[in-house]
């Protein structure tokens, strides 16, 4: 069970780097280009991340339940935000990514105790 919830995390976390970026980059790097092409280039970027992310679900329930799943992919998604949206997009770090983080782990409580 261990080795099918370390391999889920792990491509979790690949699965959210992409997402993160394809959701968020744009932002960024395509500021001043029309949103369509943004559109595209994200969804580009995207396929990398539900290549990931699909068989991420599919090993991990083997050994999770969904709402497990779910719990653990935002907590990735928000650890993998934070660092992405404080060094990447430079935006300042605040109390609220403090709160956001102690809301989600009172999440992850209700759903694996």
């Amino acid at each position: 069970m261990l080795k099918t919830v370390l391999l889920t995390v792990s491509l979790l976390i690949a699965s959210n780097c992409f997402m993160t970026f394809a959701w968020y980059g744009h932002l960024k790097n395509m500021s001043g280009k029309f949103w369509f092409w943004a559109v595209l280039v994200s969804w580009g970027v995207a396929f990398f991340e539900y290549t990931l992310q699909v068989p991420a679900n599919r090993i991990g329930a083997q050994s999770l339940t969904v709402p497990q799943l779910k719990i653990i992919q935002e907590v990735i998604a928000l650890s993998v935000f934070i660092p992405f949206s404080v060094l990447y997009l430079r935006q300042p770090i605040t109390m609220n990514y403090l709160y956001a983080c102690l809301c989600v782990l009172g999440a992850v409580w209700f759903i694996f105790r």
